[in-house]
């Protein structure tokens, strides 16, 4: 039942600008790394390296980010929010700078690197802010916003890079954002204020370096499935090595007085369950993003340009339904917006999988829009109904582990598919064509028992009550 709005639910406009100056560096750096996936070609070209060599614009991006991401709670703690906004901006600004004047590749890495510092620290900065400064009752209209303003990146990047690469140049990618940064940090700094104190913290840095072996491992190991077999050195091996890692992290971080991050959040079984539930369904949507370009690409034979543009209203439609589903959660709860939305997602997804043979592209149009309204409903609700679960102290490392499963998923659900497709591509026989048509109809089964579990999940998990505080 809807409730009537009182003057203590109204949104500050700082809030809205401090949320809107943070969300602009996400936005960046979500757009910039989607649409670098374009330029690969290119760049492999101008600069004379191999496709091993050029896939290190990504991996090394997303390994910083996934590493500086899980420390983002004591940041929050031990320095001022807008402190933490300006290195941010400005590391992202001089990473762009670097990037768009780079004459060679590893100076190019170098300032993607220093991006991946920026978005690590700006990613979580935007949902601190939310969480922290918006009312409990407009707090799923907000992160809904929130988590717009990270979705719209993957629907227009690929087209934004496509197009300038083909009518401008590459480098254009970074020129055009640097005047949204520059106005991101004025609005930033005029809107972003501290509402909790700070207080002195030491940073315990064997932490830190088994967050890096972690992701290192984890990561590498999970990208290197699509060169090297599972058994190999470089995938078996490094998932081992970050599995020690994760092993080491956790032992300490729940026998430090002052850890990097509380995992006792994870003592919370509502608040666990959303967290994979979470995970979950990143894996899902991203193993789809890499399933649909390839089939329309080489089932459907159309260009890669074209393909891009038949998922982009799927994307579209998915950010937009983001604060909708949180408007819903406001008025209604959790439930609603988050069961049905999961339950569009395994509903496409089925369609997909049992059509895979015989996917026209309008078809696969039509299934990603029902799949993305899905998404809209309940991915950023999963976050605002866990987050509601843990109290304030213990918000940020929620928050923190949250956002650091969603760049991991990335590497897992990548690596799922795309092995599941190369591999029934090498069988001998049969059209390229007919091979992926029957590899993506695997893949699409393993995300659909994906996404059920997620939904499952879901359902135990809202039937938790009750919040946790750290003892």
């Amino acid at each position: 039942m809807a409730t009537r709005r009182t003057k203590s639910d109204r949104i500050e406009p700082r809030v809205i600008g401090a949320v809107l100056a943070t969300g602009l560096m996400s936005l960046s750096g979500v757009i910039v790394e989607t649409a670098m996936n374009i330029t690969f070609p290119t760049l492999m070209q101008q600069f004379h390296i191999t496709t091993g060599t050029v896939q290190w614009m990504t991996t090394l991006y997303l390994l910083i980010v996934a590493c500086i991401v899980p420390i983002s709670s004591y940041l929050k703690r031990r320095f001022p929010l807008k402190r933490l906004f300006i290195t941010a901006n400005l590391l992202f600004i001089a990473g762009i700078v670097i990037d768009g004047l780079a004459p060679n590749f590893p100076l190019l890495l170098t300032g993607r690197a220093i991006q991946g510092f920026g978005t690590g620290i700006a990613l979580p900065l935007m949902f601190n802010i939310i969480l922290e400064q918006v009312p409990l009752s407009r707090l799923g209209l907000m992160t809904g916003i929130g988590t717009l303003v990270t979705a719209i990146g993957p629907a227009i990047g690929p087209t934004y890079g496509g197009i300038l690469v083909t009518a401008l140049n590459w480098r254009y990618i970074f020129w055009i954002l640097v005047p949204f940064l520059v106005a991101s940090f004025f609005v930033g700094v005029k809107t972003i204020r501290q509402v909790t104190p700070t207080r002195p913290e030491p940073f315990d840095w064997p932490s830190m370096l088994s967050i890096m072996v972690t992701f290192g491992g984890l990561i590498y190991g999970f990208s290197a499935v699509s060169s090297h077999a599972w058994l190999s050195l470089p995938v078996t091996g490094s998932l081992v090595l970050g599995l020690v890692g994760l092993a080491y992290f956790s032992h300490r971080s729940l026998h430090l007085d002052t850890p990097l991050i509380h995992l006792q959040a994870l003592q919370n079984k509502a608040f666990s369950g959303h967290l994979l539930a979470f995970f979950l369904l990143q894996i899902a949507s991203l193993g789809l993003s890499f399933i649909l370009p390839n089939y329309l690409q080489l089932v459907d034979q159309k260009t890669a340009f074209i393909a891009g543009l038949m998922v982009l209203p799927g994307s579209a439609v998915g950010a937009c339904f983001a604060p909708i589903g949180g408007q819903i959660l406001d008025h209604f709860g959790a439930k609603r917006p988050i069961l049905l939305g999961l339950a569009l997602a395994v509903l496409s997804l089925l369609g997909m999988t049992l059509l895979a043979q015989h996917l026209s592209a309008w078809l696969i149009l039509s299934l990603y829009v029902i799949y993305m309204v899905g998404i809209g409903l309940g991915f950023g609700n999963l976050m605002t109904s866990g987050l509601q679960h843990l109290t304030g102290d213990l918000k940020a490392d929620g928050n923190a582990l949250m956002n650091s499963l969603q760049q991991f998923s990335g590497a897992v659900g990548t690596a799922l598919v795309s092995a599941i497709i190369a591999a029934s591509q090498a069988v001998a026989g049969s059209t390229t064509a007919l091979k992926t048509a029957s590899g993506s109809q695997t893949a699409l089964a393993v995300l659909v028992v994906t996404s059920a579990v997620a939904w499952l999940t879901m359902v135990w998990s809202l039937g938790q009550t009750g919040t946790f505080r750290k003892k």
